[in-house]
């Protein structure tokens, strides 16, 4: 028989509850096998410390005879206790405000820098509009312009054909967004003047919008949105339909290939 086996009749040997040939058959067992040995001898042990812990105490008289003492001190031990509604929710409500909090402070955090970004953008555009000469490469020609960025810029990107719309391509100039060198391109439309700044993604640099997302900026429409690691934002004081229609032609062309 293996160990496993034999131990579990140890604990019935420990109770004195074998049968004289079963003890007989442990014992023998025992004297050949220490692990077991050592075992039984730790429960022996135990079993004997118990006894001697549940002998050293006693109930009083008044424990013992009288119900109504006893039915006092259960009431008192029960009033001792706090409930389990008064004490356990505590930390876990002061996780969730700690979390909510922390996501309050985020998306505060990124709303403002997003805020900050839309804001230089639109002084970008203003200068330029204030400016003489608003652009560096002055041609309504995109294979003209589109060249003219290279070398210039660390990424390349597509312009969108304007033969069918009101759209007119009126030059680019370049610019510095975030310490990052980017694209601003001028195009009109009826009389308005819309710029499209296309940066790259940066490491560290404030996030506009994956999706496309338009707001109005102090009388400006303004449309932003990120694509194959180039940042987009369309401005002008048009309406935001007109925006959205040109940020639409630059969507269809960034898609090409």
């Amino acid at each position: 028989m293996s160990c496993d086996l034999w131990r579990n009749w140890l604990d019935a040997y420990a109770d004195d509850s074998c049968t004289p040939e079963e003890i007989a058959e442990i014992e023998d067992h025992l004297r050949s096998c220490p692990s077991c040995a050592a075992e039984t001898l730790g429960r022996l042990q135990l079993k004997r410390a118990t006894r001697a812990a549940a002998a050293q105490f006693t109930t009083s008289p008044e424990f013992r005879l009288r119900p109504e003492f006893r039915r006092n001190l259960e009431r008192s031990i029960q009033k001792s206790r706090k409930p389990f509604w008064k004490t356990a929710w505590i930390p876990g409500l002061a996780a969730v405000a700690l979390l909510l909090i922390a996501v309050f402070t985020t998306v505060l955090t990124r709303r403002a820098a997003r805020d900050q970004a839309i804001a230089e953008l639109l002084d970008l555009h203003v200068a330029t509009m204030a400016s003489a000469n608003p652009v560096d490469v002055l041609s309504t020609d995109k294979h003209t312009v589109k060249p003219w960025f290279q070398g210039k810029l660390p990424f390349t990107f597509n312009l969108p054909e304007l033969d069918n719309s009101s759209f007119k391509l009126l030059g680019g100039k370049l610019v510095y967004f975030k310490h990052s060198p980017g694209a601003q391109l001028l195009f009109e439309l009826r009389k308005h003047q819309l710029s499209v700044f296309i940066v790259q993604e940066q490491p560290g640099m404030i996030q506009l919008q994956t999706n496309a997302t338009a707001t109005s900026e102090k009388g400006f429409s303004v449309e932003t949105w990120s694509e194959s690691g180039l940042r987009y934002a369309v401005i002008g004081d048009t309406s935001p339909a007109d925006v959205h229609a040109l940020s639409e032609l630059l969507r269809a062309a960034a898609g090409q290939s």
